[in-house]
C-alpha cells in the first residue's frame, strides 16, 4: 500500500530582517549568539557553526536558523515532523516558537522580521551586495563561474517553502500538480510589490529574480531551467532528463563525494557538458576549483543525487538515497519508463516535494485588524497545509490541472506575479485550487486554510494591504518606519 502523502512535514521559513527605527533592511549582528542562549535555555543544545570566522547558524533537533544569501534574510529549516506528533499542528507550534525566539534574539538589535516577501526599500547595488552576502564558497562558482546576476536577491527576497513528503512512485504526479497550479500560490501568498522604495507592477516581484539572475548566464540552459517546460513529466527519468539534458550544463561537481552538496572544493568540467553526457562517460577531465589542477573525474551514482538542485522551478523533487546507486544500474534505470521510480525503491529513498512559490508571509498588526487573530495565526503555515492537500488528493489535482491546461496554466503565472487575484482567471483558480486542497485535508487540518481562504474571498493579498500602506503614507518622511512598524511580524 502506497503510504499517504505528507507522512512528514517540514518547512524552510525566510524572513527579511529590518531595523525597527528607520524600516531600512538590516544585517544582523550577534543575532546568532542571542538565539543559541534562548534556545540553550530550553535545554536544546544548540551548536553555533561559522563560515570564515563569522557566526551563521544555530542548529538544534527541530532545525537549523540560518542565513539564505544575505545576513539581511534570515531563513529556519525545520526538521521534518511526523503525522504521529501532530502533522501540521506540530509544525505550526513549532513555527510560532520560532518567530518568537527570532524577534526576541532581534529585539537586543533593534530589529524585527517584516511580514514582506522582498523588504520595500533596499538596494541591489554591489557595494550592499558585498557587505551583507554570506561567504558561502559555492557563491564563487555561481557568480565568479557561470556569472549569475546574484546581487539581484540581495534585497532579502523570500518564499515560504513547504516540504511534503511523498513516495517515490507518486514524486513525479505530485510535483507536476504543484508546479502546474503555481499561479494559484503564487496569487494567494503574494507579498512583494515593491522595489528599491518604489512600485513594481507585480504584486510579487520577488518571482522576477530567476529571470533576472540567470538572463545574462554564461549557459543559456540556466535560464531555461527555471521555465516550466512544455508538457508534464512523465515519470522521474523524464524529469531528470530535462534537469541534466541537452543545452544545460553541469554545475561544480565535489572533488570528494562526502563533501556533499556546498562543499568547499569542487570540479569544473572542461566543456561544461550535460550531466547526462558526464555521467554516460568513463571519466571527464576537470579544473579544481581551488587549485586549477587538472583532474579527471570518474562518474558515480551520487554525482546524479547531488545534482538535484540544478533548476529553479516553482517545485523541486528532493531526495536522499538510503544507498548510493551504482552507476550501471542508475544508466539502464533512466533508459526505462518508472525506471529511477523502480531503482530508488529498491535502494531505499526519503524524499518530498519543496514548493518555491509561495511568497514569505506573517501576521501583523495590519493583518489582525482587517482579518482577526484565528485568520491571522495560520499565516505562515497555510501554503503548507495548501500543498498537503493538493498532494492528498492527486486525481482531483491532476482533473484540475487537466480542465485549465498546462500550457494555459504556465501562461497564467506571469499574470499570477502581476495582477495576483486582481486577474479573474487567476482568481477562479485559487478558489478552485483551494477547494481541491481543501478535499484532501482532514477536517483537523483544514483550518490551516484560513489565512488562503480569506485571501481569496477578500480578493486582497499582502501585497494588497502593502500597497494600500504605502499608498497611505505619501509624501511622509518617515513613510518606510511607519509601514515596517505596521508591517512588524507578530508570533502567533
Amino acid at each position: 500500500m502506497i503510504p499517504r502523502a505528507g507522512q512528514t512535514l517540514g518547512l524552510e521559513m525566510e524572513m527579511a530582517v529590518a531595523c525597527r527605527d528607520t524600516g531600512a533592511s538590516h544585517p544582523v549582528a550577534g543575532y546568532f549568539g542571542r538565539l543559541a542562549g534562548i534556545k540553550a535555555a530550553r535545554d536544546e543544545s544548540p551548536d553555533l557553526y561559522r563560515i570564515a570566522g563569522r557566526d551563521v547558524g544555530v542548529s538544534v533537533a527541530a532545525g537549523e536558523s540560518g542565513l539564505d544569501n544575505g545576513f539581511n534574510l534570515l531563513e529556519t529549516a525545520f526538521a521534518p515532523v511526523s503525522a504521529e506528533e501532530g502533522g501540521l499542528s506540530e509544525l505550526g507550534r513549532r513555527v510560532r516558537r520560532e518567530l518568537q525566539d527570532a524577534q526576541a534574539a532581534l529585539d537586543s538589535e533593534g530589529a524585527t522580521v517584516l511580514n514582506v516577501s522582498e523588504h520595500p526599500a533596499c538596494t541591489l547595488d554591489p557595494a550592499w551586495y558585498t557587505a551583507v552576502q554570506v561567504p558561502r564558497p559555492i557563491y564563487r562558482e555561481l557568480v565568479g563561474h557561470r556569472e549569475w546576476l546574484h546581487r539581484v536577491g540581495i534585497d532579502a527576497k523570500a518564499q515560504n517553502s513547504p516540504c511534503t513528503s511523498i513516495d517515490v512512485s507518486q514524486a513525479a504526479r505530485a510535483l507536476n500538480v504543484v508546479l502546474a497550479l503555481a499561479p494559484a500560490s503564487v496569487a494567494l501568498f503574494a507579498n512583494s510589490p515593491l522595489e528599491s522604495g518604489r512600485e513594481t507592477g507585480f504584486k510579487e516581484n520577488r518571482l522576477t529574480v530567476w529571470d533576472r539572475m540567470f538572463r545574462y548566464s554564461r549557459y543559456a540552459g540556466d535560464h531555461y531551467l527555471q521555465r516550466l517546460p512544455d508538457r508534464p513529466f512523465a515519470d522521474l527519468g523524464d524529469y531528470f532528463r530535462w534537469m541534466f539534458g541537452a543545452g544545460t550544463a553541469s554545475r561544480c561537481l565535489p572533488l570528494a563525494m562526502e563533501d556533499g552538496y556546498k562543499s568547499a572544493v569542487g570540479v569544473y568540467l572542461q566543456g561544461s557538458p550535460p550531466l547526462s553526457r558526464f555521467m554516460a562517460s568513463e571519466g571527464w577531465p576537470g579544473l579544481r576549483t581551488d587549485t586549477g589542477a587538472a583532474v579527471t573525474v570518474v562518474p558515480q551514482g551520487g554525482h546524479f543525487e547531488y545534482s538535484q538542485f540544478a533548476h529553479f522551478l516553482d517545485a523541486r523533487w528532493r531526495y536522499r538515497l538510503h544507498a548510493q546507486a551504482p552507476l550501471q544500474a542508475l544508466r539502464e534505470a533512466w533508459q526505462r519508463p518508472g525506471g529511477i521510480e523502480e531503482l530508488y525503491a529498491r535502494l531505499g529513498v526519503t524524499g518530498y516535494i519543496e514548493g518555491r512559490a509561495p511568497g514569505a508571509g506573517f501576521a501583523d498588526a495590519q493583518l489582525l485588524q482587517e482579518a482577526g487573530k484565528a485568520v491571522a495565526a495560520t499565516t505562515v503555515m497555510a501554503p503548507s497545509a495548501l500543498q498537503l492537500g493538493l498532494m492528498r488528493n492527486l486525481d482531483q489535482a491532476e482533473d484540475l490541472v487537466r480542465e485549465w491546461g498546462w500550457l494555459r496554466l504556465r501562461g497564467l503565472r506571469a499574470d499570477a506575479m502581476r495582477h495576483a487575484l486582481d486577474d479573474d482567471a487567476v482568481c477562479a483558480l485559487a478558489r478552485e485550487t483551494l477547494a481541491v486542497a481543501a478535499g484532501g485535508l482532514d477536517a483537523g487540518e483544514r483550518p490551516w486554510l484560513d489565512y488562503a481562504r480569506f485571501v481569496a474571498d477578500t480578493r486582497s493579498t499582502g501585497a494588497d494591504r502593502l500597497l494600500r500602506l504605502w499608498r497611505g503614507h505619501a509624501g511622509d518622511s518617515r513613510r518606510l518606519q511607519a509601514v515596517c512598524r505596521a508591517r512588524a511580524a507578530v508570533p502567533l
